[in-house]
């Protein structure tokens, strides 16, 4: 038989974990709301959106309804994954939910492995699905987690919200910066298939900040996922989030060095969806940007920090910030001429500077952005 000390210090040891989990909720949340910790460049300041004097609409005829993973949004937008994991993060993905909920958009939720490992903090995430009982919500486990625990954690992390997809979030950047992070990435790809077989919901694969390439997009299609939300570099830098953190010297100098690594935004959209369909996440702070994303080839945008702050106050400031968001998208698509969101794929548009010069390093026609229609 085991010795009952060992197991009371087992025990002892894996609270302390779940405790160190939690807390850090709090920790990225606090950075988050006063600290400087977006990285420079999506790539999407390298686009212009070209101006049709004679749109030949009626504002009134714009419609912004999408489809995407078979459910219905009232515009090709949803709020990225944010928080949950600790009590006080409740009211933030309250008044999240409520808000998606009262537009017919979506969210994801923040990683739900402190939910899964302590139950009593299943509220902060099951709240989502309480106070948003028709929108579009996606689960939220990390890799890291998945190889750890297997697709045991995928389907508890779905179950807890009654989910109706999966984001399986990359995010191996923050974790070698954190001291305390997960650097196991052996058998990634097996561990995405099997959990892409076992789920009944459609499964995202999730990046955080670094972007995902041509090549990683074309495994992740490979391993039957259903869809790619980029997370490219542009928006907020784990990294960076980190620096503020660590008290170790060594820890804080890499994280600045790496601060702005990544694929940006616009690059990784590219990349990506010849593959899959895209999410676009990673800088996005108005609904030009939301356009232009469209216009290369994404089905939806996506943003977290711009309803950080809104949902620490109430669900009416999200309704605020998500409104902002649609009506940009909908008077750029009524300025170019697109009464439907997919016309956006057709219209001309300008690149240049480090944009144009990705292109022309992938050799893609840089004329047929130009020369569409």
């Amino acid at each position: 038989m085991s010795d009952p000390k060992n197991r009371k210090n087992s025990r002892e040891k894996l609270k302390d974990k779940e405790n160190m989990t939690s807390s850090r909720k709090l920790d990225h949340i606090k950075i988050c709301l006063e600290e400087e910790v977006e990285s420079e460049y999506t790539g999407l300041e390298d686009i212009l959106l070209i101006n049709n004097s004679l749109p030949e609409l009626d504002f009134s005829d714009v419609i912004t309804d999408v489809e995407f993973l078979g459910k219905k949004l009232a515009a090709p937008f949803i709020i990225a994954s944010m928080t949950g994991g600790h009590p006080e993060t409740t009211a933030i993905n309250r008044n999240l939910a409520i808000a998606v909920e009262e537009l017919g958009l979506g969210m994801g939720v923040g990683s739900q492995r402190a939910a899964i490992e302590e139950k009593e903090l299943e509220e902060s995430f099951t709240v989502v699905r309480e106070y948003a009982p028709t929108a579009f919500i996606y689960a939220n486990i990390g890799m890291p987690q998945i190889l750890e625990h297997g697709v045991e954690y995928a389907e508890r992390a779905v179950e807890m919200i009654d989910a109706d997809a999966l984001a399986i979030h990359l995010n191996f950047l923050q974790e070698i910066v954190q001291p305390e992070g997960n650097v196991n990435a052996k058998m990634g790809l097996r561990a995405l298939r099997e959990v892409c077989e076992s789920l009944k919901v459609p499964v995202i694969v999730k990046e955080t900040g670094g972007g995902i390439s041509e090549q990683v997009a074309e495994r992740i299609r490979d391993c039957g996922a259903s869809a790619i939300d980029v997370g490219g570099k542009g928006g907020t830098s784990w990294s960076g989030v980190e620096v503020y953190r660590t008290g170790d010297e060594v820890s804080k100098n890499t994280g600045i060095d790496f601060w702005d690594w990544g694929i940006p935004t616009a690059f990784s959209i590219v990349e990506c969806n010849r593959y899959l369909p895209v999410i676009a996440t990673g800088g996005l702070r108005n609904g030009v940007d939301v356009a232009k994303s469209i216009a290369l080839g994404a089905e939806i945008g996506s943003a977290a920090l711009p309803f950080l702050f809104p949902a620490t106050q109430s669900s009416n400031e999200v309704t605020k910030m998500l409104k902002y968001f649609v009506r940009g998208l909908k008077i750029a698509m009524f300025l170019t001429g697109c009464r439907k969101v997919k016309d956006l794929r057709n219209i001309p548009i300008i690149v240049h500077g480090k944009f144009k010069e990705f292109l022309e390093i992938k050799r893609v026609d840089v004329s047929q952005f130009c020369s569409r229609r």
